[in-house]
């Protein structure tokens, strides 16, 4: 791996490091190219729920243990770059040594019909909302279900399928640990992307829980004598508790 114009032994400082990102990521949008890189504000590099779960899934595993270290540390000096989750993948650049800029790519298994079955059947009726799921505002309990090792929503050493066209031979060099860190701090304030990646839809998570409400709302709005309450329509119902009855 080149030494760039920093000479043969003398590693870059943290403030260059950062300097340098910050001049390669303003130059790529000055061009105009569409770009979604990963900025650390403070010392964590997650912080909600969904992303603490994340990176504690990654550490979990020893498969991992030998890069997180050099990738933590590429990830908060701002050189992830470029970073897409998209349905079964992840896409990044990040900077490396000098001037290099690598292309990573981790496909990452879809979820099976069979787990993520499994994963709707017990949090079945325990997740009032959308909203509320994406918080990460559910009962402590369904965090095992979720974080499951075997058969959960975050995804074991073995799901994933990296790719990086750095010189290490590495299954996971410092820059595909910066990139697996980053989509951390990416799930902060994008959590439903962690679905996309397994190709799951969220929202079947809570389609029973709504059901259920709806029904039993349905049901008490029939018990009350006020005539105007026993006219209501399914529209005139979602808006007095804010739920769509629209919706089979």
């Amino acid at each position: 791996m080149g030494w760039g114009n920093y000479g043969y032994g003398r590693s870059e400082s943290v403030a260059e490091k950062k300097a340098k990102a910050e001049r390669k990521i303003a130059a790529l949008l000055k061009k105009g190219i569409k770009i979604s890189p990963v900025i650390i504000e403070g010392r964590k590099i997650a912080k909600s729920w969904w992303g603490l779960a994340w990176n504690s899934n990654l550490e979990y595993y020893a498969d991992f243990a030998n890069r997180l270290a050099r990738g933590r540390s590429y990830v908060t000096h701002g050189c992830v770059i470029d970073l897409q989750i998209l349905p079964g993948k992840i896409e990044a650049q990040v900077l490396g040594s000098g001037r290099s800029v690598y292309k990573c790519e981790i496909e990452i298994d879809a979820l099976s019909k069979k787990d993520w079955k499994n994963i709707t059947k017990l949090v079945e009726g325990r997740i009032s909302s959308l909203s509320d799921l994406l918080k990460g505002e559910f009962p402590v309990e369904l965090e095992a279900v979720l974080t499951d090792k075997n058969w959960g929503l975050f995804p074991a050493p073995k799901k994933f399928h990296p790719y990086c066209n750095c010189p290490d031979g590495a299954r996971f060099c410092k820059h595909l640990a910066a990139v697996i860190y980053g989509v951390g701090n990416r799930l902060d304030t994008k959590p439903e992307l962690l679905f996309t990646l397994r190709s799951v839809k969220p929202s079947e998570l809570i389609s029973e829980a709504i059901t259920k409400e709806k029904d039993n709302l349905i049901a008490k709005a029939k018990k009350v004598k006020s005539t105007r309450l026993l006219k209501l329509e399914d529209n005139d119902l979602s808006s007095m508790f804010n739920i769509d009855f629209t919706k089979p």
